[in-house]
């Protein structure tokens, strides 16, 4: 029996630690595709903007007048914004900074197209153009709140993967951590209000 007792501890313990890193495995699995589904919700929102802006388009091409450079620039940022895409397990540096950039491109061309509608009272009185607008606005909410779900749940799998002992797991099986969504360059500073009269 005694000869029996060293190799039964031996499986015995290989067992338990077999049973542990399939179990952190299994939740590093699940945190990372709990994460992907979000960094895809992202996407999705992003992508609503992009219909809603082209919508918006259409409707202010009607005005004879107005600024056709100011369209250029919006749907030239609308068709960069909408080539860039990740692929949420490989949300590397570079390509995050890639997708931000283009959308900030957009968001900079969709600002500017707000501001010179001001100048173009039948467009602002215009139905089609007011309720797209107010879906735009629902819209930006609704981004923002994807990328804070995704930057809560992405954060969640990397504090899970570099925790001792998870990490040998995480290590084990090539398991690496997600680029968080970062603020727009600038979005620090207030921006610089002056009403003039």
């Amino acid at each position: 029996m005694k000869k029996w007792l060293v190799p039964i501890i031996i499986l015995v313990i290989g067992f338990f630690i077999v049973s542990w890193g399939i179990g952190v495995n299994n939740e590093i699995v699940e945190l990372k595709g709990e994460a992907e589904i979000k960094w895809a919700n992202v996407e999705s929102s992003y992508q609503r903007r992009n219909d809603l802006i082209g919508n918006l388009v259409k409707t202010v091409q009607g005005a004879a007048d107005f600024e056709k450079s100011t369209l250029t620039d919006v749907i030239n940022a609308r068709a960069k914004a909408t080539s860039v895409n990740i692929n949420a397990g490989d949300l590397t540096p570079e390509k995050m900074a890639q997708f931000q950039q283009a959308q900030q491109g957009l968001t900079g061309a969709l600002s500017k197209l707000l501001v010179s509608v001001e100048r173009y009272p039948d467009i602002k009185a215009n139905k089609n153009f007011l309720e797209l607008q107010s879906q735009l606005e629902g819209t930006e909410n609704r981004i923002k709140i994807a990328r804070d779900r995704f930057n809560k749940m992405a954060g969640k799998y990397n504090i899970f993967i570099e925790k001792i002992p998870n990490n040998l797991v995480a290590s084990f099986r090539s398991f690496t951590k997600m680029r968080l969504y970062q603020s727009d360059a600038g979005s620090e500073n207030a921006p610089n209000v002056d009403f003039k009269f």
